[in-house]
Parts: structure tokens; C-alpha cells; sequence
């Protein structure tokens, strides 16, 4: 088989067992992989309605068909379970390198189910496979967990695994690979747990072969070439990270201040931006495995309070611990980002459930008797100590490891939670950006930037500028991108080479790979269909079209001031005409004929 191994583990934690199967070729064709191949297997084996902490519930690590090969950014990978936070479907990718090291295994990927009896990880050295006792790496952080286990099995092993906000089942709790590299949303590292799974370890001496390699050599450098001569993935990536987002969407009045109460404009943006975090604190910038992109930061705080080293903070950590908070103290940001790769937890959710939390405060709405200390905008010794609480759940950190919505809706004021489907919306106002609002409402696994990034075109001009205050064209354009996006995902490579590359570099790359003769068409129908299924699952686990919605704020509450003052969310202006291009009725329900179109039936 070429591009794909052909085969999978399944590992039965209850019962201790190990087995390897084969692959279905018609899955592989319809699926292709990672996101789509994952969740292909998850729903075919799991009741929608599982309890997420169950032993019913299933994890399933999963490659795509280019990684590990020489395609540019080939070393993604997706981990797939029902999500803890929301309870949706949730296939959360990651990078760096173990991905490729678990096909370099002769593996696509594992299916991990039931529930061990005692702590254990997983050890594969390419076809040899242990469940080894963990006892004594549980309450352990990622970094010592990491080690450890490169110290008993091989330096050059490839270690994804849980911290103590796994352990303790925070329900946005990540799964961490070689150290700073996160399966980051959905609460995925707290299935984990419940599983009693510390770690998984790869180690493979294996490669990837493909179909036709000069082909598959031709596609690639192609690929490679625009990267080069890009200029976001060439210089502005390169240079400064994703946080050079900074900077770009406060000035279009799309960065949300002080969970998205104020004018998306930020006066401390400029001591939180990548151009600042350069020039001050940059020690170098990191890749993945195949990267030509290195928009990874290493980042050091040299002295102060807040001393330290890592990896990021990237945007989204950024936005969320510094614009979310009202906070312009970098060097407090970078320290609680540390701390989440270190501990295990998504940042995304826990910098906007701690500003859910600091706005109910000082609303009163949550009582001073409540919490240890005062929740206050701009704390970053409030930030630090709360990212540590909340990962062992002591004190008022045991109700932030429950999610912003939970936490509102505790005191009866659900409406403060900035959250779709009880996911915590990323960095992005989408009062300021029409689609990516419209993204946000309908994505599987809840608020999202990713699975539709419409930013690209609404505030990047890629490919071409979309007016981000206009709804005209919006659905289209969402769809476009969902399925895209879904291909990308499936496929093994990352979403940051579509800045340069599109449908056809990336087809011409699956079909050397390989061998199978699709049409450009019939790859995005792929995509198609993996939104679909996903959809499906969803509704069977019971939500509806009432779940595609945003938070009240941002379709009554018009930005206060700034480029978008004035403006609202037209949510209700574009979901009919969404629904009606994906083949849905007017309760977002695919219709039989899309069903069958897509081999949903």
C-alpha cells in the first residue's frame, strides 16, 4: 500500500489486549485519513449518546496519507473521541513529530478503548507493543512525563500524553506531544485519563512509500515553491508567528477585549504582538516535521517574577491570557501558556473561562465568598495562579476546569459564557467578521476558527478580499472552506499551507502518494462528506439547529467602538441560506438526497 500503511492498533485496555487490522480501501478512498478516517472509525463504533468519561467512550489517534512523506508540512495528526467540554464530535489535530514517527511504526493509526485498571501508557517500537505500568509517572507534568519515558524506551522516541489537568479530567484538558505540541481542544486529554492512559510512546525505523515517485516529487517541490514565494508563509509566519495576528486584527476592530464586553481594540496590543515578542523575547522560531513554514516560537523570559522558557505563546494563548484579560504583561502571558503546555491544558478555553469569571465577579454576580482571592482585568499574578489551580483543581480553580459555560451557568447567567455549542470562541469578534461568525455557529465540534478559517479571506485578502462587514457570499464561501479544511485536516498536512496552495497541489499530492485516480472534485467531495458525517453523529447525540448559535452578546450588543463600531452579528441573515447549499432542510438536517449523493445512506 502506498501513502498509507494499511493497518491499525487496537488496544482494549479493560481487557489488556493488542491487535492489528487492516484498513478498509473504501474508507481510505471516502476518508482519506486523520480527521476523516478517525471519525469514520469512531462513529461506526460508537453509541452518539456515550458518556465521554465512560469506558464506552473510544480515542482514536489517527495519520493522514501525507504524513511523514516529503509534502511540504506533513506531520499532522488527529486525535478523535466525543468530546468531554461539549459533548460533540471532536477530532483534534496536532504537529511536530509523532505523527509521522507512529506511521514510521508501520501504523496509521490506534484505537484505544475500555478502561485500565491502574495507570498505564502505551510503548510501540514499530510491530512490538506494550501496555506498561505508569503508576509512577501519574501526577506527573508533560515535561517530566516526557522524559522519563525517552529515558526507558529510546532518546528518539515520540511521547503524546496527558499532565495533571488530564488526570484530574478538566474538561478542556489536552494531549501533549513532545513537550510543547497539543491535541488542544474538546477536553481530549481528559478521555484520556479517564481512561487511566498516561501516555502513548512511538518509536518506528520504518518510512512511507508512494505510488509514483516522481509524481509525488514533482507535486511536492511544486507545493513547496509557492510556499517559498508566499508571503505569509515565507516571511510574515516565519518572522513572527501566528502572533503577528496581533497587531493585524486589532487594527480591523476584530480582537476581543475583556471577553468580548468592549470594543474589539486592544491600547496594550502593541506589548502583546509578535513584532514586540521578536524583538524582545524571541530566542528562535520551530517547525514541524516537514515544515518550510517555522512559525513556531521558542520564547524566553530572562528575568522577573515571571522567568521562564517555551514554546509560544502563539495567538490564540496570546489573545486569550492578554486582550481576553485586559492584560498587556507578555512576559505574564508567556509564563501562563508555559504553565498549559506544561500542565496539559488548552489555553483557548481557560484565558476565557477565567474572563467569564473576572466579568461575573465584578458584576456581582459571583459572590466574593466564592473565590480565594478578587478576580480582577489585567492580573497577571491572578493568571498564573489560576492556570495551576485549575489543572489540580483546588479552590475556585475546581469550578474554572468545568468550562465557562458550566461556571455561568452555575450562577444563572449563562448568556456571560462566550461560547458556541459550549466550546469558548477563539480570538476573532465576529461582529467584525461575518463569516467567521457564521463559522463559529456552525462548527461540529463549537466555537472553532479553524474548520472554516474565513479570516483569510476577510481580513488577509486570501485568496481575494471578502468584505468582513458584509454577509453576501458568506455561506458559499464557508462551505468552500469547511470542506476544504476537512480534506487538509484528513490528508496529514497543516492548514497554514493553504495561504499558498489549494484543491489542485494538494490533490496532485494525495494522488501520488497514493495511486488512487480521484478528481479534484471528487477529493472535495471527500471533504464533503466528513462534514456530513459529523454532523449526523451530532445530531444523534442531540443537538439541533438551536445549538448553531451565537452568544446573545455578539448578535444584540453592538461593538462599542473602533472600525466595526455599530455592528452586530446577522447570524440569522445567513444560516437558511448555509443550510440550503450543504442540502439541509430548514432544521440543518442533511436531506435524503444528500445523504445519498455522499454515501451517507
Amino acid at each position: 500500500m502506498f501513502g498509507w500503511m494499511g493497518k491499525i492498533l487496537r488496544i482494549d485496555l479493560t481487557r489488556g489486549t493488542i491487535s492489528q487490522e487492516a484498513l478498509d480501501r473504501d474508507d481510505l478512498r471516502n476518508y482519506i485519513g486523520a480527521r476523516g478516517l478517525g471519525t469514520r472509525l469512531f462513529v461506526k463504533e460508537v453509541d452518539p449518546n456515550v458518556d465521554p468519561l465512560s469506558p464506552e467512550n473510544k480515542v482514536i489517534f489517527m495519520s493522514g496519507p501525507l504524513t511523514g512523506t516529503f509534502a511540504p508540512c506533513g506531520g499532522r495528526f488527529n486525535v478523535v473521541t466525543k468530546g468531554v467540554l461539549n459533548g460533540t464530535i471532536a477530532a483534534s489535530n496536532s504537529g511536530g513529530n509523532f505523527g509521522p514517527e507512529l506511521k514510521f511504526a508501520g501504523f496509521d493509526g490506534i484505537i484505544i478503548e475500555g478502561r485500565a485498571a491502574k495507570p498505564v501508557y502505551l510503548w510501540v517500537y514499530n510491530d512490538q507493543v506494550e501496555i506498561r505500568d505508569a503508576s509512577e509517572l501519574w501526577g506527573k507534568d508533560v515535561f517530566e512525563t516526557t522524559d522519563l519515558i525517552k529515558a526507558s524506551t529510546d532518546e528518539e522516541t515520540k511521547v503524546a500524553c496527558i499532565g495533571p489537568a488530564g488526570e484530574n479530567q478538566v474538561k478542556f484538558a489536552c494531549i501533549m506531544n513532545e513537550y510543547h505540541r497539543a491535541a488542544g481542544r474538546s477536553g481530549v486529554g481528559a478521555v484520556m485519563g479517564s481512561k487511566n492512559l498516561k501516555a502513548v510512546a512511538v518509536r518506528g525505523t520504518g518510512g512511507v512509500k508512494v505510488a509514483s515517485v516522481n509524481d509525488f516529487m514533482e507535486a511536492a517541490v511544486d507545493a513547496r515553491k509557492k510556499l517559498a514565494a508566499h508571503p505569509v508563509t515565507s516571511e510574515g509566519l516565519t518572522a513572527y508567528g501566528t502572533n503577528i495576528l496581533i497587531n493585524i486584527l486589532n487594527e480591523n476592530g476584530g480582537l476581543p477585549v475583556k471577553n468580548y464586553s468592549e470594543a474589539a481594540v486592544f491600547e496594550g496590543a502593541e506589548k502583546i504582538s509578535g513584532e514586540y515578542q521578536a524583538e524582545k523575547y524571541l530566542v528562535k522560531n520551530k517547525g514541524c516535521f516537514g515544515c518550510t513554514i517555522g512559525c513556531g516560537r521558542v520564547t524566553k523570559i530572562s528575568q522577573g517574577k515571571f522567568k521562564s522558557r517555551g514554546e509560544g505563546p502563539e495567538y490564540e494563548a496570546t489573545w486569550a491570557f492578554g486582550a481576553n484579560l485586559g492584560l498587556d504583561d507578555f512576559e505574564a502571558v508567556s509564563k501562563a501558556n508555559f504553565l498549559c503546555n506544561e500542565l496539559g491544558l488548552d489555553p483557548i478555553t481557560m484565558g476565557s473561562t477565567l474572563a467569564c469569571a473576572v466579568e461575573m465577579y465584578q458584576k456581582g454576580i459571583i459572590p466574593t465568598g466564592d473565590v480565594e482571592q478578587s478576580l480582577h482585568w489585567a492580573d497577571g499574578e491572578l493568571l498564573v495562579e489560576m492556570v495551576k489551580k485549575t489543572a489540580f483543581r483546588e479552590g475556585f480553580g475546581d469550578q474554572l476546569a468545568e468550562g465557562s459555560y458550566r461556571l455561568a451557568d452555575q450562577y444563572g447567567h449563562p448568556e456571560y459564557s462566550m461560547t458556541v455549542k459550549k466550546q469558548e470562541l477563539p480570538a476573532y469578534d465576529p461582529r467584525g467578521q461575518q463569516g467567521i461568525g457564521l463559522n463559529y455557529a456552525t462548527s461540529n465540534r463549537g466555537g472553532c476558527h479553524v474548520r472554516g478559517y474565513l479570516t483569510s479571506p476577510e481580513i488577509l485578502g486570501i485568496p481575494e478580499l471578502a468584505d468582513p462587514a458584509s454577509t453576501e457570499g458568506k455561506p458559499a464561501l464557508l462551505k468552500l472552506f469547511q470542506d476544504l479544511t476537512a480534506l487538509v485536516d484528513s490528508s496529514g498536512t497543516c492548514l497554514f499551507t493553504t495561504f499558498a496552495i489549494g484543491l489542485s497541489e494538494l490533490s496532485s499530492e494525495i494522488r501520488a502518494a497514493t495511486g488512487i485516480t480521484m478528481s479534484d472534485e471528487e477529493f472535495l467531495l471527500a471533504g464533503e462528506r466528513i462534514w456530513n458525517m459529523e454532523r449526523l453523529f451530532n445530531l444523534a447525540a442531540g443537538f439541533s439547529s438551536k445549538d448553531d448559535r451565537l452568544p446573545k452578546r455578539l448578535l444584540e450588543e453592538p461593538m462599542k467602538g473602533g472600525p466595526r463600531q455599530g455592528q452586530v452579528h446577522q447570524l440569522d441573515k445567513m444560516l437558511p441560506e448555509y443550510y440550503e447549499l450543504r442540502g439541509w432542510n430548514e432544521n440543518g438536517v442533511p436531506k435524503e438526497g444528500k445523504m445519498e449523493e455522499l454515501g451517507l445512506a
